[in-house]
């Protein structure tokens, strides 16, 4: 019992995650970049997304011509298909409105509502510009591939922690996202961490548990 009502709050969570997105695009109010700087990644999926909304528009007219002599169907699913095509376009907008975020300090990676993973740019070992179309799930690695690609590839000396889809906290040293504008990304990290010297902090107590995209 517990399980399922932690899925269904999990769900919920989520498909209002992105429709407070859709209004967030059409407001042009990116979240959470404050101070910091924005590097997007929705470019690399713009195609697909958009081919995946004409696919599902597609299907919502043929059902309806289809069930037409049969109205409670009908109903049922056009109601269906246009909450799919309602989740879709949030989907896009959650990455559109939910950048990358790089301070002098710390990198904030984001994909769509799901995962948000600070990483304090001192526990940076390597980053590279890195294309990599096949992402094969390991421990202690995380993919935020977007167009089925990633472009960066960041290795850390310390494990920084993120949470699941349903909560549950996970701890990664090697993150691969991709990056609109991956070139500028890792020259302003290695910029940045240049600055920063061979500074490297005390750590006296366990890293904070992440909080969850909000």
């Amino acid at each position: 019992m517990g399980g399922a009502h932690r899925v269904g709050r999990a769900l919920v969570r989520h498909e209002l995650l992105l429709l407070a997105g859709l209004f967030r695009w059409m407001a042009r109010r990116p979240h959470g970049v404050g101070e910091g700087r924005a590097f997007g990644y929705a470019r690399g999926q713009g195609a697909m997304m958009l081919g995946l909304g004409f696919v599902c528009v597609v299907e919502t007219v043929t059902m309806s011509v289809l069930l037409k002599d049969h109205p409670p169907a009908h109903r049922i699913l056009l109601v269906l298909d246009l909450y799919t095509i309602l989740i879709v376009a949030g989907l896009h907008a959650a990455s559109v409105t939910r950048p990358h975020v790089l301070t002098d300090t710390t990198l904030r990676l984001r994909r769509f509502a799901t995962v948000d993973l600070l990483v304090p740019l001192t526990t940076v070992s390597s980053v590279r510009r890195e294309l990599c179309l096949t992402h094969e799930k390991k421990d202690g690695e995380l993919s935020l591939e977007t167009g089925s690609q990633t472009t960066v590839t960041l290795e850390l000396s310390e494990e920084a922690q993120y949470l699941t889809f349903f909560g549950r906290p996970r701890a990664v040293r090697l993150v691969r996202f991709h990056a609109d504008d991956a070139d500028q990304l890792v020259g302003e990290i290695d910029r940045l961490r240049r600055a920063q010297g061979d500074f490297t902090p005390v750590r006296s107590e366990p890293s904070p548990l992440p909080a969850r995209p909000v």
